[in-house]
């Protein structure tokens, strides 16, 4: 009893020595994020609403059938999305790990042996003159058998391995986020490239309106030539711009293979032609945009909430690195039965084994290594800040930005509707007169080039309006859900 109490009062003195050599003070810099955003988007009124389509599922915002289609096979089969979803096992796994280190490791184990000593060595002669029982020897060789539980527990006292585990969880979390937000991106993607390939549709569908008012236009070129009323040169003029309208054509029509593989490549699957809309492209709409307010994109932005978990897993990895500093304490036990003969092994308590002990374990020199760890873990912090910070405002910018480009370009499109229109009812004044000899071929042929021109810059302005639609919900932190 007396020894019980010397050692208790030994291990209660090194854990305080022990304790006070590892509670130095650290200088660290600590900053705490800020995640404060303007109360609504510049230009808004501070009573905007606060419905946003960053809400809004995928499968309602669009609503062409062929789009639906490829963003649901997008998602099933696309290989960045599916390496991503590895990714998360890899960090539920992580999860496990961190959490079976807190809990006892035990642990079952058995065995036998075979030993012959030498009988002029100190054991050789214990055993010559030791009897079992009364009238039998020593056993030569001595076999040995043995079966029984080790357990191994390292107390958390404070809590570096629950830590730890929450850290995993959080960065398991994130990887989730992270998934996410890949998917938000994708279905923005798709949907931008499936309206580049409606735009190159009706490019090409203009395209061919041109060839034929050209072939119309060098026809009568021809006969005037005949008739003396204009040379060569305007024939050959005219013969060009024709040829320059058909090699645009190709161009366009490879244009058209590449983005209809961009699509193939983004659902997971070998080149063939996209089924698409074949309405009118001009007619297309989209859902309208609700912008909601700013902090909503905290809750919508996968991205956002993606680095606000790594952040706060960045915090308890500081935590962490802040305990190894301080003494662990560990216990192992273990329970058994030993004998040299197997008849013999189950009777008890003369082939019971057991023991029990504790250590208690802390850096006192050269604790370098630990020191490094720990500066290195609240590096980590502040990266961890910062970033969210930067995701914070570039999601304020990137809506902001969309929202003006969705306003610019709707005043940019009624103007150039108008210049379209206009340019094509000037190719069949400038035929008129043409004919009638009140018009140069060269005013002709620029009317026919400006009008082609604008209608290419017509079918841009609207495919960039499509796509400042669909970023702009993609900005919201829509396209997840």
């Amino acid at each position: 009893m007396k020894s019980f109490k010397i050692c208790n009062k030994f291990c209660f003195i090194a854990f305080t020595v022990l304790l006070f050599a590892s509670c130095k003070s650290l200088k660290i810099d600590n900053r705490a994020a800020n995640k404060s955003v303007p109360d609504t988007y510049i230009g808004a009124s501070a009573t905007s609403d606060t419905v946003t389509s960053g809400a809004v599922s995928w499968k309602k915002y669009f609503t062409d059938p062929y789009l639906v289609s490829l963003i649901d096979l997008a998602i099933e089969n696309n290989q960045e999305l599916n390496i991503i979803l590895q990714e998360i096992e890899r960090a539920k796994s992580e999860v496990r790990a961190r959490k079976g280190e807190y809990l006892p490791f035990v642990s079952g184990y058995a065995g036998a042996g075979l030993d012959k000593v030498s009988r002029y060595t100190r054991n050789g002669a214990v055993e010559a003159t030791t009897d079992i029982e009364p009238g039998k020897a020593f056993p030569e060789p001595l076999k040995d058998y043995v079966v029984g539980v080790r357990a191994q527990w390292e107390l958390d006292i404070w809590k570096k391995l629950r830590n730890a585990k929450k850290s995993a969880v959080l960065s398991y979390l994130a990887t989730i986020e992270g998934k996410n937000f890949m998917t938000t991106n994708l279905v923005a993607e798709i949907a931008t490239e499936y309206y580049e390939l409606l735009a190159l549709d009706n490019q090409l569908k203009n395209i061919n309106q041109n060839i034929q008012i050209q072939t119309n236009a060098l026809n009568i070129v021809k006969q005037q030539k005949t008739a003396a009323k204009v040379t060569e040169l305007a024939v050959r003029r005219f013969e060009a711009q024709l040829y320059n309208t058909k090699s645009l054509k190709f161009e366009i029509q490879q244009m058209i293979v590449e983005v209809e593989n961009k699509i193939n490549f983004l659902v997971g699957r070998f080149p063939q032609p996209v089924e698409r809309n074949t309405e009118d492209f001009d007619k297309l709409t989209l859902h309208s945009i609700q912008k909601g307010l700013p902090a909503q994109l905290l809750d919508n932005r996968m991205d956002i909430r993606q680095a606000e978990l790594e952040l706060e897993a960045q915090k308890l990895d500081v935590k962490v690195a802040k305990a190894r500093f301080y003494p662990s304490i560990g216990i192992s036990a273990g329970v058994g039965f030993q004998a040299f003969n197997p008849s013999y092994i189950t009777k008890s308590p003369e082939s019971l084994l057991y023991s029990l002990a504790g250590d208690l374990v802390a850096p006192l020199i050269n604790r370098n290594a630990i020191k490094a760890e720990y500066y290195n873990a609240n590096a980590k912090q502040l990266q961890a800040v910062y970033e969210y910070e930067k995701t914070v405002l570039n999601a304020y910018i990137e809506v902001v930005n969309q929202l003006a480009k969705i306003d610019n370009l709707k005043e940019s499109y009624d103007f150039k509707s108008k210049e379209v229109e206009a340019l094509t009812t000037s190719i069949n004044i400038s035929n008129s007169l043409f004919r009638s000899a009140r018009a140069d071929y060269m005013e002709v042929l620029l009317t026919q080039r400006d009008a082609l021109e604008s209608q290419f810059e017509l079918i841009e302005t609207k495919k960039r309006q499509l796509n400042a639609v669909v970023n702009t919900y993609r900005a919201l932190g829509g396209g997840w859900n």
